[in-house]
């Protein structure tokens, strides 16, 4: 780590898990976050609370290096080919609501605290 590393921020999403899963009887919604630059959005790390430690790695090696600011749909193409999981729709919600609140803190303005329901 150099002394001049741009700082990152946190950005969490979250979505409702299809009731006919097993993740759902654990936790009803899937949760995302994401470490990101804030200039241009470069996904740095990120974790959710899916449980099989192998779907983690898939949608990390799915989304670490993109930027946000080449849009949403790039990303949910690069997620939805990647991952054919029965939680997907949740899980490409949940990375909708963080694009938005990475476009607000864009804009100087954070999104309340309410959350997309795949």
């Amino acid at each position: 780590m150099t002394t001049q590393e741009e700082e990152t921020i946190l950005i969490t999403g979250y979505a409702r898990l299809p009731s006919t899963i097993t993740a759902y009887k654990l936790y009803e919604v899937v949760g995302v976050a994401v470490e990101v630059k804030p200039k241009d959005g470069e996904i740095v790390d990120v974790d959710c609370s899916l449980v099989p430690d192998i779907t983690r790695k898939i949608i990390r090696k799915a989304v670490v290096g993109y930027k946000l600011s080449d849009g949403i749909d790039p990303l949910t193409e690069r997620i939805e080919r990647r991952y054919c999981g029965s939680a997907r729709e949740a899980v490409v919600a949940a990375f909708r609501s963080i694009y938005e609140k990475w476009v607000a803190y864009r804009q100087g303005r954070c999104l309340e605290q309410r959350e997309d329901r795949a």
